[in-house]
């Protein structure tokens, strides 16, 4: 009770502070410091000091230390003088040792929302240890966060304080306003809701509170209107250089059957963020891993958490289980706790028209929440890197309390799962490393291809390829690894990719999807794990895939891209690691089967403005001259090309004239056919120019599609063409002969009521006409005659 007294009273005197005006005045004083003293003097005023060149600290002995009004007469005195330029009585702001702040003031806190705020308050290391982290004085001070989503309440009482102007925009209406469209059924209260799991003001009396309290928060309104890849990099790359975290709640859809990314540009901003943002360190992309679960989507499918520039969040629920909606997949780095089944405490956070929710779900709140903790760790260390954040991500998170049955232990000893990722964030670990740790070292990267090509995979059957690792210039320890592969098959959901290191972690790339029935494949994917973060890349990696459809599969191509770094990153330093970097082979003498090429990731050169300079400095890439006047961009171990001069075409680093038989031209490139097409105009299965030699073209004069032989039965067309024609004949003959016997049985109807007719009149009283036309009148009804026809 009176840890309540206390933080009331001093909540009290906050209040009243921020009202008050001191006995003291900044004033700005031409002439010099002993103009200054003699002005002060002549008007009473104490001399404090100079804060900056003609800016000077007073203070008048007749004010009051703490007032309510301000005090004109004293004011009006000492801008009577013509040196003083300006002048103001200063306020009382609340200022509080961090120590005290963090130790006492916030508890407990008085949001009205915080005693359910379960995620942030049950310790017993049930939590993300959030107020650990608060107890060191972090509060996410000077750290901006924007929320790219449907718009933001900007002044919702609970965010108003933290907003930021330079943080926000609204891209769908192209103006500084990011507030969302209201209607009937608050549609977009989405970006509010995430603003405030971030950022809500504490112990305002208000709602709830933000894990970084007193971060700045902006909103990008971006998801009201149609989304292209413009609105897309506009909003991944507004004002890099003062947002210094970027949280993203959405994707491609969560159907179980989709396979989409970031296109051109939204890849640029990308590159561009990580390359140049804040500074050269980096911008930091925190996005939620999807909510499909329930139609069994794989988040390796959806190309903005499967990148190596995210920070990919997933779910856990109140009792530490997966939730339905989660996405289990290998390029999940860590998690939060959301929502659960019916029963299971949810997200509580803003809302729309100043209101409050106790209901926020899925992975769309797990992300903010980790984008909070990020801006603890920022603020903790501002030189962190966007590449620091993700090592420290890894080497905090603990998987203690989450429940999950693919928990596993990686090569240099780290537990990971392909439904938590190294497991759930903990805040307080996340600063207390973040503020001892050390820049790591560049980041290379390293390709290396495999020699298996259009390796058929036949139906209910697995197949196993290898590739053997002996050098990897740049990379002793592994970051990001990434399988490129381009597979074709004519149900893709019955595919699952697995990939094995030297160290023995087995990473699921794919997991079946069910509802995926789409035959397009895929065209050079790159599914990504982190389960082998920190281990070696040298040694013999395994690539399985199982089809668990009645369909053939085919591999066309696969190869591994390698991110890491020579020398071991900081949380690699101490401790054994030898069981994960085995001894490099001196044989410098590549197999034939491989081919190697090694990149660095540097920073872009400073004040440059041509972005295929800053994409060649990024990638390790330099500009090379060709014959003529023809210049290209090749890697610069192998001189391989990514960029060609006007007229030629890029195709597997290499400048055509001509786009090979497979691929056709688009923007420069050769581009991959789709796969029954020898020659195509696009991408798709109805674009095919030719066939290969199995499959014979089919022309509807709208569409043209490849139909393999195989599937065709086998029947010589003219054989079958006079055959239908007889039968068409005997189907005719049949049919008149039909006519003609129901013709004559009703001429025999006929001729048989005549006969009864005369029968019947010839043995009546009445004259026959009369009978004949009384027999008429009443043959319909005369059932034993109708019996008779």
């Amino acid at each position: 009770m009176n840890t309540v007294r206390v933080a009331l009273l001093l909540g009290l005197v906050a209040w009243a502070s921020s009202r008050h005006y001191s006995s003291q005045w900044a004033a700005h004083i031409e002439g010099g410091p002993k103009v200054a003293q003699e002005i002060a003097s002549r008007h009473g005023f104490t001399f404090l000091g100079e804060i900056f060149p003609d800016c000077y600290h007073l203070q008048h002995p007749g004010v009051a230390r703490r007032s309510v009004n301000p005090s004109p007469e004293y004011h009006e005195n000492l801008l009577s003088e013509t040196q003083v330029k300006w002048a103001r009585q200063q306020k009382v702001i609340s200022r509080y040792k961090r120590d005290y702040f963090g130790s006492q003031f916030l508890y407990p806190l008085n949001d009205p929302k915080w005693p359910q705020m379960w995620y942030l308050n049950r310790g017993a290391g049930l939590d993300m240890s959030v107020q650990g982290a608060w107890r060191e004085g972090i509060t996410g001070r000077g750290v901006v966060v924007t929320i790219l989503d449907d718009g933001l309440e900007k002044d919702h009482p609970d965010l108003i304080k933290n907003y930021d102007p330079q943080a926000s925009y609204d891209v769908n209406n192209h103006d500084d306003d990011p507030m969302p469209r209201y209607d009937l059924i608050d549609s977009n209260r989405h970006g509010t809701r995430c603003a405030g799991e971030v950022a809500a003001v504490a112990n305002n009396s208000l709602c709830a509170v933000g894990i970084a309290f007193n971060a700045n928060i902006g909103g990008v309104r971006m998801l009201d209107g149609d989304v292209t890849d413009a609105v897309e990099a506009r909003s991944l790359s507004l004002n890099p250089q003062h947002i210094d975290i970027y949280s993203a709640s959405w994707g491609p859809d969560d159907d179980g059957k989709t396979v989409d990314g970031p296109g051109e540009l939204a890849m640029r901003a990308f590159i561009e963020g990580v390359t140049k943002g804040r500074e050269g360190k980096g911008s930091i992309f925190v996005w939620a891993s999807g909510n499909g679960g329930r139609d069994l989507d794989n988040c390796n499918c959806d190309g903005y958490t499967n990148s190596i520039w995210t920070l990919s969040i997933s779910s856990a629920t109140e009792k530490g289980q997966v939730p339905w909606y989660s996405e289990a997949c290998s390029s999940t780095l860590a998690t939060t706790y959301s929502s659960g089944s019916n029963g299971e405490k949810q997200v509580i956070t803003t809302d729309l028209h100043h209101k409050c929710t106790v209901s926020h779900t899925g992975t769309s709140a797990s992300a903010p929440l980790a984008a909070g903790i990020c801006a603890l760790a920022l603020e903790a260390n501002r030189q962190l890197t966007w590449r620091d954040m993700q090592h420290i991500v890894v080497a905090t998170a603990k998987p203690a309390n989450l429940k999950a049955s693919d928990w596993t232990t990686n090569g240099v000893g780290r537990n990971v799962s392909h439904s938590f990722g190294y497991g759930l964030m903990d805040a307080e670990a996340m600063v207390k490393l973040a503020r001892k740790w050390r820049t790591v070292p560049e980041q290379h990267k390293c390709e290396v291809v495999a020699p298996h090509t259009d390796k058929l995979i036949p139906a209910k059957s697995t197949v196993t390829l290898s590739i053997r690792v002996k050098e990897c210039r740049g990379v002793n320890y592994l970051e990001h690894v990434q399988a490129k592969i381009t597979l074709n098959s004519q149900k893709r959901g019955d595919l699952q990719i697995h990939l094995t290191s030297p160290a023995g972690t087995r990473s699921t790339l794919l997991a079946r999807r069910p509802h995926d029935g789409s035959r397009i494949g895929f065209q050079s994917w790159p599914f990504m794990s982190v389960h082998t973060w920190g281990e070696s890349p040298f040694g013999t990696w395994q690539l399985e895939i199982h089809n668990e459809g009645r369909f053939l599969g085919k591999l066309i191509d696969w190869n591994l891209i390698f991110y890491g770094t020579e020398i071991a990153p900081m949380s690699f330093e101490k401790g054994n690691t030898s069981k994960s970097i085995p001894e490099k082979s001196s044989d410098k003498v590549l197999k034939k089967e491989q081919r190697i090429s090694s990149t660095t990731v540097s920073p872009t050169r400073q004040g440059s403005t041509n972005w295929r300079d800053d994409v060649a400095q990024h990638s390790g890439l330099e500009l090379s001259q060709t014959s003529g006047a023809n210049s290209v961009l090749c890697r610069r171990s192998t001189n391989s090309c990514i960029e060609c001069s006007n007229g030629l075409h890029l195709f597997n680093g290499e400048c055509l004239a001509v786009c090979p038989d497979g691929t056709y031209s688009s923007s420069g490139h050769c581009l991959q056919c789709y796969y029954m097409c020898k020659t195509c105009s696009g991408p798709n299965d109805y674009e095919c120019v030719t066939c290969h030699k199995d499959s014979i073209l089919i022309n509807t004069g709208i569409e043209s599609f490849c139909c393999p032989q195989s599937l065709l039965p086998s029947i010589d067309f003219t054989t079958w063409y006079y055959r239908a024609c007889i039968g068409l004949v005997i189907n005719i003959s049949l049919l008149i002969s039909v006519g003609i016997c129901l013709i004559a049985q009703a001429q025999g109807c006929r001729i048989l009521s005549t006969r009864r007719l005369s029968s019947r009149a010839s043995k009546s009283k009445l004259p026959s006409d009369e009978k004949a036309l009384k027999y008429n009148l009443t043959l319909n009804f005369d059932q034993s005659d109708s019996d008779d026809c």
